[in-house]
């Protein structure tokens, strides 16, 4: 049997196309009738439809999946560069938190060192404490106030519950102040229970006062307020010093020790107050310089000193044989009548 050959193709031809026309036109009738009376037609495209999914899921999938792609870089640069203008945002809100707590503490300290003041205050200026010294032997702060600000020396420092010190060294930007409690410095005080008068000098700690010069009968006790007396040119009269804590007397010394603790909170401070007081106010410090007064009334005034008095001649001490000679002398030359 020979391949290839022409009568061979024809047999192996199959069906003729008219009869597979006949054929689909009745399968396309059937499938039109069962799919008008039972729905067979939308049942195979639900069918084929499931089937052909994984398909062209798989198809799909590449474009999806660079798209996704894409949209996760565009989204993690987007939250990451959100998250960075949040946390930028949040550093400076906690910043500005910050400044405005310090300048409300601020505020509240200042409107407490203003109600603080006394009445005999014509103005005052606050200062920042820069640097503070307190040991044994020196008890000294620098502040940022200087003679730009109308600082001078011998200016009184205050705080809201004391008398703190005085400026010593003024700089066109900065002043350099002792503390009350430093060794060399001295207050005048009097004790407000009795009203006596002493001196307060600094023990060397930021906690303590002496008054030394008390003596041993003196009407003071623990407990006892002491007020600046208004003397030394410096402080105003009435302001608050200290409280006495301690005192020991000794019938073999003729002073008494006595110990005080300041008001002010000298160690712990961070802003002061510089004042500047009226000098036609009652409570005014008094000035210890010599000179005229300038106000007040006239008949007060220091007159012009009467002239002296001429001094009675002086005679000479003559010693007894002195004058036991000038009495012979004065006998000879005039001898009594007889």
């Amino acid at each position: 049997m020979a391949f290839g050959t022409p009568g061979s193709r024809s047999q192996a031809r199959g069906p003729s196309p008219g009869f597979r026309f006949t054929l689909y036109a009745i399968l396309s009738f059937v499938v039109m009738f069962l799919d008008q009376r039972h729905g067979w037609l939308e049942q195979a495209r639900f069918v084929l439809q499931a089937a052909a999914y994984p398909i062209q899921l798989a198809v799909g999938s590449p474009t999806s999946a660079w798209n996704w792609f894409q949209e996760s870089l565009e989204t993690r640069d987007a939250l990451r560069a959100e998250n960075e203008r949040l946390k930028a945002q949040d550093r400076l809100l906690a910043i500005r938190s910050m400044r405005y707590e310090a300048l409300a503490r601020e505020n509240g300290e200042l409107r407490g060192l203003k109600e603080a003041l006394p009445p005999v205050a014509d103005r005052w200026l606050a200062a920042e404490i820069m640097n503070i010294e307190i040991n044994s032997l020196r008890q000294r702060v620098l502040i940022n106030r200087g003679t730009r600000n109308g600082v001078f020396k011998g200016q009184a420092l205050l705080d809201d519950k004391g008398v703190i010190g005085q400026t010593t060294h003024v700089g066109p930007w900065s002043a350099e102040a002792i503390l009350i409690t430093d060794p060399e410095h001295a207050i005048p005080v009097e004790i407000e229970r009795t009203g006596l008068r002493t001196i307060a000098v600094g023990a060397g700690d930021a906690e303590s006062l002496a008054l030394p010069y008390l003596p041993g009968n003196a009407d003071v006790k623990s407990g006892d307020l002491l007020l600046t007396s208004g003397l030394g040119g410096v402080f105003p009269a009435g302001y608050p010093v200290g409280r006495v804590t301690e005192v020991h007397r000794d019938s073999v010394q003729p002073l008494a020790q006595v110990r005080a603790t300041p008001f002010a909170s000298i160690d712990t401070d961070s802003e002061v107050v510089l004042v500047w007081f009226r000098q036609d106010h009652p409570a005014a410090p008094a000035s210890t310089t010599p000179g005229d007064l300038k106000v007040g009334n006239p008949k007060l005034q220091p007159q012009a000193a009467p002239p002296p008095r001429p001094k009675a001649p002086i005679l000479p001490r003559l010693d007894h044989q002195q004058l036991q000679r000038a009495l012979v002398h004065r006998i000879q030359r005039h001898p009594p009548a007889q």
